[in-house]
């Protein structure tokens, strides 16, 4: 029984903010001018009615670094904006006109004050044209607009979009010690980050060997070859090149020396 009350309370105040929005917009268009009192007045109410809206939104953002009645009064400025460019005649609700509205001024405010990573200029505007047309293809499609239905308002590639809308990671960035998302351990970014290479010291020797292989005749290059990158056996072998394995024994034994004995010069 609590819980169809709370239902049907939440359900009410809904009904009543769109109404009260309505009721503001109206007495806005009614207005002779942007400098009317009328006016201003139903500008001012719109903006206190959606204030726990800005202070929602803003809250998505105070773990950045930024004091939060700084985020606060940034998101109150991209209200006011949704406020001025609000078309009632669209038929979509307020809210959802204003929501990117709000977060594109918000993320402008951390452009403004500085990227964590270095983007080019042309990445930074770009993402305010997108910002931009997003929030007016919500207001005309009433759902958020997909990558081609910005490409088209824009008149950009869908990778051009794609490469625009990602630039917005370069806000924050993550530390190699914070716990990855992805797992449920405590496994921690760095650590995936990858390891000490275990065949990293056979290296020099490889880079060694190759100059003493190279003064090898033919038959010992093979033998050497059979042996130790086929895998084969002194018996595999001698029947292979056509020789005893007493013969391929003694062969690949003084190669071997050779090898080692030019190795220890180096």
């Amino acid at each position: 029984m609590t819980d169809d009350h709370n239902l049907g309370e939440a359900a009410q105040e809904s009904t009543d903010l769109r109404t009260r929005t309505a009721d503001f917009f109206q007495r806005m268009a009614a207005a002779p001018g942007a400098n009317d009192p009328a006016h201003t007045a139903a500008r001012d109410g719109l903006v206190r009615l959606h204030m726990p809206l800005v202070e929602h939104l803003a809250r998505r953002f105070r773990n950045r670094g930024e004091p939060y009645d700084d985020l606060v009064q940034v998101a109150t400025i991209g209200l006011i904006k949704a406020i001025d460019r609000f078309d009632s005649d669209r038929g979509v609700e307020f809210s959802t006109y204003a929501t990117p509205t709000i977060l594109g001024e918000i993320k402008r405010y951390f452009r403004d004050k500085g990227w964590a990573i270095r983007v080019p200029r042309r990445l930074q505007e770009l993402r305010l044209s997108l910002t931009a047309a997003t929030a007016e293809l919500t207001q005309e499609l009433g759902r958020a607009p997909t990558v081609a239905e910005l490409s088209d308002r824009l008149g950009l590639s869908p990778d051009l979009v794609i490469e625009g809308l990602e630039s917005a990671n370069a806000y924050n960035t993550l530390s190699l010690d914070a716990p990855d998302q992805n797992e449920t351990d405590a496994t921690t970014v760095l650590d995936g980050l990858g390891g000490e290479d275990e065949a990293l010291e056979s290296v020099e020797y490889r880079e060694s060997l190759k100059p003493l292989l190279a003064q090898l005749d033919t038959r010992e290059k093979r033998i050497l070859t059979l042996r130790f990158f086929r895998g084969m056996t002194q018996s595999q072998i001698a029947e292979e090149i056509g020789i005893s394995q007493m013969h391929v024994s003694r062969l690949l034994a003084r190669t071997l020396t050779e090898l080692r004995t030019g190795l220890l010069k180096e």
